[in-house]
C-alpha cells in the first residue's frame, strides 16, 4: 500500500503537517508532533481506523484516496517456482497428507 496524506491533503489547500495537525485537534483527533511528522512524510506501519475516520472527514476523501494499493508489489513478494531442466517441469507436484501408520483411536462417548 502507498500512503497517500500529503497529496490528499494539497489538493484540499493543506501544505504543512502543524495545519494538518491543528485540523485534525479541532476534529476531535489529538496527535502528537512526532506522530503527525511520521504520518506526513512516510508511510505508517499501523494505523488506528478510528484516527483513519478522522483524517477523511477533515479532508473530505475516501480511505481508499489515502490508501493506494500497489499490486506488482504483492506479485513481487510471492515465491517463484523453481523450474528443471527436465520435461516433467510443466506437471504440477501434488502432495498428498501422511497420516500415522499405526490405527487411530476414536474419541470417548
Amino acid at each position: 500500500m502507498r500512503w497517500n496524506l500529503r497529496l490528499k491533503a494539497a489538493e484540499r489547500g493543506v501544505w504543512k503537517s502543524a495545519e494538518m495537525r491543528r485540523l485534525l485537534a479541532e476534529a476531535g483527533l489529538e496527535i502528537s508532533a512526532g506522530k503527525m511528522s511520521a504520518l506526513w512524510t512516510g508511510t505508517p506501519t499501523t494505523i488506528r481506523l478510528d484516527d483513519l475516520d478522522v483524517i477523511c472527514a477533515v479532508l473530505d476523501c475516501d480511505p481508499t484516496a489515502l490508501l493506494i494499493r500497489e499490486p506488482e508489489k504483492v506479485a513481487a513478494r510471492r515465491p517463484r517456482r523453481q523450474q528443471t531442466a527436465s520435461a516433467e517441469s510443466d506437471v504440477s507436484i501434488i502432495v498428498k497428507p501422511r497420516f500415522g501408520s499405526g490405527p487411530r483411536s476414536e474419541p470417548p462417548l
